[in-house]
C-alpha cells in the first residue's frame, strides 16, 4: 500500500520544501521506498536536492501531465532522478506555470495528477508531493489524488490565520473529488523556543484546530543549519547529522510512520 501525503500551505517560506525533502529522506532510512514530486513551478525542491537548474531539465512533472493529457504514454520510470539518500523525484520547473494555465480547458482536470500517481504507485511505499504555495489548479491535482495533506506552518500570526482558507479548500475537495482525503496534520516548522511567542501560536493553534485537525507533537526549531542545507543538495541528516533539526525530522518520521501502520 503506498501512501501519498502532500506537503501544502498557500503560504510560502513556512518550510514546505525542507519537509518534504527531509521527511522523504527520512522514511527512506527506514527502509521505505519512496517518490518525491516537485509540484512548484519555482522547483525549489529539485534545486535543493542538488538538481541545480530544474529548467534545463527536458523532462519534468509539467512534460508528463502534458503527455497525460494528450493521451500520450507514459512509462513508469519516466523522467525520474534518483538522489544519493535513496529517494526518487520526479523534478518540476518554470513549465508547471504553463501547465497550470492550460489545464484550465482540459477535461477532469482536476485529475490528471492521479492519473500520473496511478502509473507509479506500485513501486513506492510513500509519496510526497511538495505544493506551489496557491490553492491553484495544480494544488487541487496535488489534493485530488492525495491520501493526507501535511501543513508546515511558520510560528507566527499571520500564516497560522491563513489556515482556514487552506482548511476550507481540502473540504470541499473531499466532499467533491477526493472522498479519502484528511489532513495528516499541522507542523510546526521555524521555531524558536526561546521566546514566548512560539507557545503563544502554539496555543492558539491548538484552540483554533487542535478538536478538528491533529497538531503534531513534534516542532521544527529554528535553524541557521537547515537553512544552509538547500545550498548543499542533501537532506539535514547528511549536513547536520547531529543537530536539533535532524532529531525534530527524525522524530517526525517516526510519528509519520506510526500513522502509516
Amino acid at each position: 500500500m503506498c501512501k501519498i501525503i502532500a506537503i501544502a500551505n498557500q503560504k510560502g517560506g513556512v518550510g514546505k520544501t525542507t519537509t518534504t525533502s527531509n521527511l522523504g529522506i527520512g522514511l527512506a532510512k527506514q527502509g521505505k521506498k519512496v517518490l518525491l514530486i516537485d509540484a512548484d513551478a519555482q522547483g525549489s525542491l529539485t534545486a535543493s536536492l542538488g538538481f541545480t537548474e530544474p529548467d534545463s531539465l527536458e523532462v519534468t512533472l509539467a512534460t508528463i501531465m502534458g503527455d497525460l493529457i494528450n493521451d500520450e504514454e507514459v512509462e513508469p520510470g519516466e523522467g525520474i532522478l534518483h538522489h544519493e539518500e535513496g529517494i526518487d523525484l520526479m523534478p518540476g520547473n518554470i513549465e508547471l506555470s504553463g501547465l497550470e494555465v492550460s489545464l484550465v480547458n482540459v477535461m477532469s482536470r482536476e485529475t490528471v495528477l492521479r492519473s500520473y500517481i496511478e502509473i507509479v504507485r506500485e513501486s513506492y511505499d510513500y509519496i510526497l508531493i511538495d505544493c506551489i504555495p496557491s490553492l491553484g489548479m495544480i494544488t487541487i491535482n496535488a489534493f485530488a489524488c492525495a491520501d493526507s495533506i501535511l501543513i508546515p506552518v511558520q510560528a507566527a500570526y499571520l500564516p497560522v490565520k491563513g489556515l482556514q482558507q487552506l482548511i476550507k479548500t481540502v473540504g470541499k475537495v473531499k466532499r467533491q473529488i477526493n472522498p479519502k482525503l484528511e489532513i495528516e496534520g499541522i507542523l510546526l516548522t521555524m521555531v524558536d523556543s526561546r521566546t514566548n511567542y512560539a507557545k503563544d501560536i502554539s496555543a492558539m493553534l491548538k484552540e483554533a484546530y487542535g478538536s478538528r485537525v491533529r497538531i503534531f507533537a513534534n516542532i521544527i526549531p529554528i535553524s541557521v543549519r537547515a537553512a544552509e542545507i538547500s545550498a548543499e543538495g542533501v537532506s539535514i541528516y547528511k549536513h547536520d547529522p547531529k543537530g536539533k533539526v535532524a532529531a525534530a525530522y527524525d522524530s517526525l518520521t517516526k510519528e509519520v510512520l506510526a500513522d502509516g501502520q
